[in-house]
């Protein structure tokens, strides 16, 4: 009986073994899918699903993807969302089983109906459930926000796809890419970009990041990078991936601004929403825990640069963002964009708070809204092991810079990837950086490449030399007549230690030639134009300036630069002896030590004269000895680094500028002992619905008896182009300094008022405001009229003078203007208000500038 009952015992044991195992396989058992509109074939976020009979639900993810475990009694599932059917599948308990469901429009299964209404109440915030809903959101967003835990740490995941969109068969199957039909891919139609794409970049990052609250402090280490890379003869590949971080910005729904391809776009949650934003609940979703308010919101005017969308908005006191998805009218006044979506997914912290888990933005680019071949980018965000009020050790911390790459971050293997990514790529997707690779092998496309990259960077590459800029090739101005230029500089097929340039110009009318020639040595064994640049550098150059004009982003021998307004017959000879040390660090600060011997004669209609009764006290020539030490900082600087200059992305952060130089009388024929000292400040601020300022404030102070040509000659600008560092009515060496300190505002609108305007609205322009105000002098020393031996100011043949000091009274100009005219055109109508009593002025002008902006 004893062993009976042993073998009882045993036998039941056996038995609830196994039912608990079949109990638990069936609570485990998942079934998945996604959830469509069956016109469109768009998949719908947040869409509600619910188990019948247990009643377990959920909500569809920013992807329409939903997944959920199910029970041995649970037969069915029910799928609804506002504005469609309701659809119901049945399903098979103990089996792992993947159900897609369309659902229907409910508008498509009614019969016509008429419906007529008095006057459409107007909209207003008072006794308004759902601006009464928004504004407690509102209230919560600093306990809502990460930076309301004392310490965060997250791994990020981050996807970048660049592709030409929307294709055409005809021009898939052109014969210039006969060659290259394993590169495109396709996707259903309905899709933001449309059925044919072609990529032509991908970028992945995975990084930890780390946040402290008391001290402030944040860290970003980026463990893999993963990314297509360009020939960089053609293309910046550090720069191409700043330039797409900057479009593509993370979104942070509890920002007042979200940044977006440039521009910044009120959030739906911003203190100001209610001004600018409709709110309307549209939804409530009980069977979530806690429960959601579908909250649909719009723009109160369609074509400001506001988001519309719907919110999710939890229910349980934290009136937290649960899900959100943005988009944005098709009449904004937004350039270039076709379409934008943004959809972002919260998942809930173990303090019932939420973070985000997940973001998508896709946004569709063209020449043209209606239609036609574009380019659409697609950033996806991911967030795991999401850890919260953990501290980090301060050597965390303590790692430089702030955001920091790990050595192998680069040399990552396929199954690293294939394990850390949240989702598996498709494998369209993982063979984009082969395809690319591939690309890049083909002859047809390097000789593609090399026509583009003559066309837009002005060089034509020859492998170990190139040769440019073609816009220098040929120029014009009083003084040298006719001017003729060729030069070129070595490439990293040359060396990657070693650099060379050179050019010769030859002036008709002065029948003289101008040269130059520099040897560069990389101490960094990087090409001298990347970041973070460390050189040394000898040059030599033999060439004419105008004294005053100081050009960015483009050279004075540029052949669009030869029209100029006024008379334009005074130029400097200059040679250049110059040997230069450059230091940038990963933080972007750097500095540049320099020793230049200077020699300056004149030329045109200018002299130099101690006298000016006598013609005979001119002298021929000014030298001086020069050493010199800049400082820049520029924190979370962004550029793209071009074939001839770095182009900075504008942000937020200010950049400073600080130069000193040391004239050496006795030193290599130097004349002249003095110290120059230069400082600026250069910051953008963002003022929400009302644009952007850009402000510069400057100052400089020279120590010293100096002449004219040594002094700060102020910027003026002689051509039509509309120059923002450049005083625009100011003549060509009209106004001299050895102190002064100036303040230059750029405002943009943003088109705030102008698209308010009904028949000016459509028109998408944009308004500026500029004012420029520049306040200086010059001590008795250094002033000629006081001081009789001072090198005396230029007259004109009248006599009269044409350089001037800036004792007493500013010069002040300001402009108004319309920017995106034709999407890439701004005209300013500048207005000249001091010294107007000086020869050869004008107090008023018109100029133009072409400025690519979104």
């Amino acid at each position: 009986m004893k062993r009976q009952f042993i073998i009882n015992i045993v036998g039941l044991v056996i038995l609830i073994v196994i039912a608990f195992s079949s109990s638990l396989f069936a609570q485990q058992t998942k079934i998945s899918g996604t959830v469509a509109d069956v016109s469109s074939k768009e998949t719908i976020p947040y869409a509600s699903f619910v188990l019948v009979p247990s009643g377990k639900g959920g909500k569809t993810d920013v992807d329409g993807k939903y997944s959920i475990n199910i029970t041995s009694s649970d037969t069915q599932i029910k799928f609804s969302y506002v504005g469609y059917k309701t659809q119901i599948k049945t399903i098979k308990p103990g089996s792992a089983q993947v159900i897609n469901v369309q659902l229907q429009n409910e508008a498509m299964q009614m019969n016509e109906v008429v419906i007529r209404a008095g006057k459409k109440p107007a909209y207003r915030n008072r006794e308004n459930p759902a601006v009464e809903l928004i504004r407690k959101v509102i209230a919560n967003k600093a306990k809502n926000r990460t930076e309301s835990y004392d310490h965060v740490a997250y791994q990020k995941y981050e996807r970048m796809l660049f592709s030409m969109s929307n294709l055409s068969e005809n021009f898939k199957n052109k014969k210039l890419f006969r060659n290259y039909q394993f590169l495109f891919q396709e996707q259903d139609s309905a899709k933001i970009g449309g059925k044919n794409l072609l990529p032509v970049f991908q970028q992945e990052k995975l990084s930890d990041n780390y946040f402290s609250k008391n001290p402030l402090k944040t860290k970003s280490i980026i463990i893999a990078d993963k990314k297509v890379n360009f020939d960089e003869r053609f293309i910046d590949n550090q720069g191409l991936s700043a330039y797409f971080d900057r479009m593509y910005q993370d979104i942070d729904i509890y920002d007042n601004n979200i940044s977006i391809v440039s521009n910044q776009l009120l959030s739906p949650i911003a203190d100001g929403a209610p001004g600018f934003y409709k709110f309307f609940i549209t939804d409530t979703v009980k069977d979530h825990q806690p429960q959601l308010v579908e909250l649909s919101f719009t723009p109160r005017n369609k074509t400001d640069l506001l988001f519309e969308g719907k919110l999710y908005i939890t229910l349980d006191g934290n009136y937290a963002v649960q899900n959100a998805f943005l988009t944005v009218n098709k009449d904004i006044n937004l350039n270039f964009v076709r379409a934008l979506e943004a959809k972002l997914d919260f998942e809930q912290n173990p303090d019932s708070r939420y973070h985000l888990s997940k973001s998508n933005l896709i946004v569709d680019f063209g020449l043209s809204k209606k239609g036609g071949t574009g380019f659409t980018g697609e950033r996806t965000v991911a967030f795991k092991d999401y850890r919260i009020n953990e501290p980090m050790p301060d050597s965390v911390y303590k790692i430089k810079p702030q955001l920091a790459v790990a050595p192998d971050a680069a040399k990552k293997t396929e199954q690293f990837w294939s394990v850390n990514r949240p989702e598996a790529l498709s494998s369209a997707s993982v063979d984009v950086y082969k395809n690319i690779d591939s690309l890049q092998t083909i002859p047809s496309f390097k000789r593609t490449m090399d026509v583009v990259t003559l066309l837009f960077a002005g060089y034509k590459d020859f492998g170990p030399f190139e040769m440019g800029p073609v816009n220098t090739f040929y120029s014009f101005n009083n003084v040298e007549g006719f001017r003729l230029r060729l030069g070129g500089r070595t490439t990293t097929a040359l060396s990657k230690r070693y650099y060379f340039e050179t050019y010769a110009a030859y002036g008709f009318t002065d029948e003289k030639w101008k040269y130059f020639l520099s040897a560069t040595y990389s101490l960094n064994n990087k090409s001298i134009y990347a970041f973070p640049q460390n050189y040394l550098r000898a040059s030599f150059q033999r060439d004419t300036k105008i004294p005053g004009q100081e050009l960015q982003f483009v050279q004075e021998d540029n052949f669009l630069l030869s029209f100029k307004r006024g008379e334009n017959n005074m130029m400097l000879y200059n040679d250049f002896y110059r040997l230069d040390y450059m230091h940038e660090f990963e933080n972007h600060f750097s500095y540049s030590l320099g020793l230049r011997k200077w020699n300056q004669s004149p030329a045109g209609n200018l002299y130099f004269n101690n006298d000016f009764q006598n013609l005979f006290s001119r002298i021929n020539n000014i030298s001086t000895t020069e050493a010199t030490l800049q400082l820049r900082y520029a924190p979370n600087e962004k550029f793209y680094q071009s074939k001839i200059y770095r182009t900075p992305l504008i942000g937020p952060y200010p950049v400073f500028n600080l130069r000193y130089t040391a004239g050496i009388k006795g030193v290599l024929g130097g004349e002249y002992n003095y110290h120059n000292f230069l400082g600026s400040i250069d910051k953008r601020f963002y003022l929400s619905q009302l644009g952007y300022s850009d402000v510069t404030l400057e100052g400089g102070y020279i120590i010293g008896k100096v002449p004219f040509p040594l002094l700060d000659i102020h910027r003026a600008n002689q051509t039509y182009a509309y120059q923002l560092n450049s005083y625009n009515l100011m003549n060509f060496m009209e106004f001299v300094s050895d102190h002064y300190a100036s303040i230059n505002i750029d405002h943009n609108f943003n088109g705030f008022f102008l698209n308010k305007i009904p028949l000016l609205s459509k028109l998408k322009l944009r308004e500026v405001l500029s004012f420029k105000a520049l306040y200086g002098g010059l001590r008795d020393e250094n002033n000629p009229a006081i001081n009789t031996s001072a090198l005396q100011f230029v007259r004109n043949g009248q006599g009269g003078l044409i350089t001037h000091s800036l004792n007493g009274d500013p010069y002040i100009e300001g402009s108004v203007g319309l920017g995106n005219i034709f999407k890439v055109l701004r005209v300013d109508a500048v207005r000249r208000f001091t010294y107007l009593d000086n020869p050869m002025v004008s107090d008023w002008g018109i100029r133009a500038r072409v400025k690519f902006d979104f």
